[in-house]
């Protein structure tokens, strides 16, 4: 329970904006708020990538010459079976 002040009562809430319906929003109700969705739930740990099987200078290749991320790269790898010439004939056509 939140502390008494000195006449036994409880301390107001901050208002933070009122209006012309007179509801509120009280800081106190939106940190209560924000505490229960966000606070008190554990953040998502995000999956790392695992190292690649094809080869670094492949994938680099692709992601200079083509400007593709490593994840692009690596797909157009794995469609051309690890080929890097396949992989080149298919960006190039699709390009």
């Amino acid at each position: 329970m939140a502390a008494l002040r000195s006449n036994g009562r409880l301390p107001e809430p901050e208002v933070i904006a009122n209006f012309l319906d007179g509801n509120s929003y009280s800081k106190g109700k939106l940190d209560e708020a924000f505490r229960a969705l966000r606070l008190d739930k554990p953040y998502p740990k995000h999956a790392k990538a695992g190292p690649s099987h094809f080869k670094a200078e492949d994938i680099e290749l692709l992601i200079q010459e083509f400007e593709l991320t490593r994840p692009q790269a690596e797909k157009e790898l794995a469609e051309a079976d690890g080929d890097v010439a396949k992989a080149l004939q298919h960006l190039i056509a699709a390009s």
